[in-house]
């Protein structure tokens, strides 16, 4: 981990081991804004409901610290070492509903699995958006995966929505073994997305709340503190960290998280001479791959295509790909 990225997981006092304040953000509230703004979504409408032929799927929970990791599993038929994709879900899912996303990485060859975060709080177990609290947390499932036998450890690739596109490009930053990282419509700057949110009366509402929620959640004793942790949660703040090739998804009308957030993210890499591709969906707002299957297709193929090319050189590439 770098200095940099350590610099994240520091309490407002930057003492070595003061009380840790990163950003625990609040998860209903984010998905109140996903229920008014993009609406409900089917993660089988493009993917697979049955594993592939001879695939064999299974289930993990396990306790490092205060953090629990939830892990879906589905392994492929084929010799070991794998590469493997490790799958975020959007905010207010579990690593149980990206079992279709998993059979389909599964059939390309992956070996594939799903995580999703909950923190201890008190005597028992919160969901949040932010949930690492500890130098360590990020690492936490990345290392896990790294252990397990029939694991290619240099062919390691992160997939996120939403959320966990976040989450995926904030492992980048914070590890920076990964091989690839796709990041479907992230959040890549909280305050921006929280003051461009404030347009239009009912937007304000939410966004207001939604801030209520995050500083609630945080800890955080006065705005500029909260401004400091949502500046450590984003993205676009870790850019120098990130040094894995990137792939930002995102469509052109997301009124949750709007396209610009993808492509300040992409400017900021490329000016660093990081390899990043950003692909805009035409007419595809937010969690589009899990309703629009025409879409769907086109940012699988892409999404394919891209970790075949960083973890697989010889795997198999779409006959075309339209990115901005």
């Amino acid at each position: 981990m770098t200095a940099h990225a350590r610099h994240v997981f520091n309490s407002s006092t930057n003492k070595v081991g003061a009380p840790q304040r990163v950003l625990g953000l609040s998860a209903k509230a984010v998905c109140l804004l996903a229920l008014i703004l993009a609406g409900c979504a089917d993660h089988y409408l493009f993917h697979p409901r049955r594993p592939p032929e001879g695939a064999r799927s299974w289930s993990e929970v396990a306790v490092e610290g205060n953090l629990k990791m939830r892990l879906e599993w589905v392994r492929p038929v084929g010799p070991g070492p794998l590469p493997v994709v490790i799958v975020h879900p959007e905010a207010g899912q579990q690593a149980v509903q990206m079992q279709g996303v998993l059979h389909d990485l599964a059939k390309a060859g992956y070996l594939a699995v799903a995580a999703d975060y909950e923190r201890r709080t008190g005597a028992g177990w919160r969901e949040s958006l932010f949930p690492w609290r500890d130098p360590a947390d990020p690492r936490r499932v990345i290392d896990r995966v790294r252990a397990h036998s029939e694991v290619d450890p240099r062919r390691i690739g992160l997939l996120g929505f939403s959320q966990g596109g976040v989450f995926s490009l904030l492992i980048a930053a914070y590890d920076g073994g990964a091989a690839a990282v796709v990041a479907y419509y992230p959040v890549t700057d909280f305050e921006n997305w929280l003051e461009a949110g404030s347009e239009g009366l009912g937007r304000r509402l939410v966004f207001r709340l939604i801030r209520v929620g995050f500083r609630r959640a945080s800890g955080a004793r006065s705005d500029a503190e909260l401004q400091a942790l949502l500046r450590r949660a984003s993205p676009l703040r870790q850019v120098e960290s990130i040094k894995t090739p990137v792939l930002l998804v995102h469509g052109d009308r997301d009124s949750s998280a709007s396209v610009e957030e993808s492509r300040r993210l992409a400017r900021q890499l490329a000016s660093l001479g990081r390899r990043v591709e950003l692909l805009v969906i035409p007419g595809a707002g937010h969690v589009f791959n899990f309703r629009n299957r025409r879409q769907a297709a086109l940012a699988w193929d892409a999404t394919l295509a891209f970790l075949d090319q960083h973890l697989r050189p010889k795997g198999r590439f779409p006959s075309k790909r339209e990115y901005e």
